[in-house]
């Protein structure tokens, strides 16, 4: 793929083979788990043998994100099966690692459930905070580095190339979430990074339909522990999500303007409004983020946080929306609310809403945004 082309060119056209006559201009999904081996010995000549190591219907996926994040893409049943295996191919029992202590609250519960049985030496360092530390030297020793930027569900932002130049000298390996973020908004690889991941279930798929994830790198050694430990572990896609997914991409760069657009509208709505405070959306002049964000991602994307007096402002202002939904998650083309702090984990005020801005007409949600924040 032309590395020249616009984002809308990039998203339809990600992973599409050379055009063949009569073919389908997008593969169809292939339902199978077990193939023909013949009587040559398995997988020779490249050929598949069995869906949980080699499915078409994967790489097809595969190599769509590959092209938008820059590098070899791994696909995943789920972000948390993606975060997991990089995670776990990487580092081991006696190792430290370096996560994002507001960042996704999943996966600070995978490293308490799970990594610290392993043995795994667990440190947590904020986002705005991840920088000093690696000036500082203070990452010598880690084996790993995870960050995620802009973070969830507060939108902090941190310099990846600074970081990635920090991780390289201490001899760690970093991996970047970039699922707020999405390939189109920003390019971890490009910045320094070994690793970057995503939940595909959020904006990169967008229609709150499907449950995926992916690793991408540059790195030949990498792919191969990832590739391995998501093989023997069967955290694989299922070929009709993967093949879905695919197709959902195409309207990627469509689906992110217009959230923009609407969390522009939103985050300045919000903030010129009595009734909310701390206001967040890192393209907004006066965010505390807004600096680096407009210098390391390529565009917006269509989340914003906000503060209200409590959860009982909360629960007035989604009774009188009817358009702002609530639901967890985020990226959808519906638009959201999530009182964050309902499933604990986050260390967020009772007040502390994600909004998700959808894909609905800007006028009409910043105008049923704006008659509910009047009814507080």
């Amino acid at each position: 793929m032309d590395a020249s082309w616009g984002d809308g060119t990039r998203s339809v056209r990600a992973g599409e083979p050379a055009p063949v006559p009569g073919a389908p201009l997008r593969p169809s999904p292939v339902f199978a788990a077990p193939y023909h081996l013949g009587d040559q010995p398995p997988r020779a000549g490249g050929a598949d043998a069995y869906a949980r190591t080699e499915h078409p219907t994967f790489r097809v996926l595969e190599a769509a994100v590959g092209e938008l994040d820059g590098g070899r893409c791994l696909s995943f049943a789920t972000g948390m099966a993606a975060i997991g295996a990089a995670v776990l191919a990487v580092a081991g029992a006696g190792d430290r690692v370096v996560l994002p202590s507001d960042g996704y609250y999943t996966t600070r519960l995978l490293a308490r459930e799970e990594l610290e049985r392993f043995g795994v030496r667990v440190e947590y360092v904020a986002t705005p905070e991840i920088e000093a530390v690696a000036a500082r030297g203070d990452l010598a020793g880690a084996r790993l580095v995870l960050i995620e930027t802009p973070s969830n569900p507060q939108l902090d932002v941190c310099d990846i190339a600074a970081v990635a130049r920090a991780t390289r000298a201490a001899g760690a390996v970093l991996a970047v979430d970039n699922t707020t973020a999405t390939p189109l908004g920003q390019r971890p690889l490009e910045l320094g990074a070994d690793l970057t991941l995503g939940s595909d279930t959020k904006a990169l798929t967008g229609h709150s339909d499907l449950l995926l994830g992916h690793v991408s790198t540059t790195h030949d050694e990498l792919y191969a522990r990832v590739k391995a430990f998501r093989d023997s572990t069967g955290s694989v896609p299922g070929p009709f999500e993967a093949w879905l997914g695919h197709r959902s991409m195409s309207t990627l760069d469509l689906r992110l303007a217009r959230q923009a657009a609407t969390a522009a509208a939103v985050a300045e709505l919000l903030a010129t409004h009595p009734s909310v405070t701390g206001v967040r959306w890192p393209w907004r002049p006066g965010d505390p983020s807004h600096a680096l964000a407009t210098r390391q991602m390529l565009r917006p994307n269509g989340v914003v946080s906000a503060e209200l007096a409590d959860e009982a402002a909360v629960s007035t202002l989604l009774g009188a929306c009817r358009l702002w939904t609530a639901a967890t998650s985020f990226g959808g083309v519906h638009s959201t609310l999530d009182r964050r702090a309902q499933w604990g984990g986050d260390a967020v005020p009772a007040g502390f809403v994600r909004l998700s801005c959808g894909i609905e007409d800007t006028a009409d949600l910043v105008a049923d945004l704006g008659t509910a924040l009047d009814a507080l």
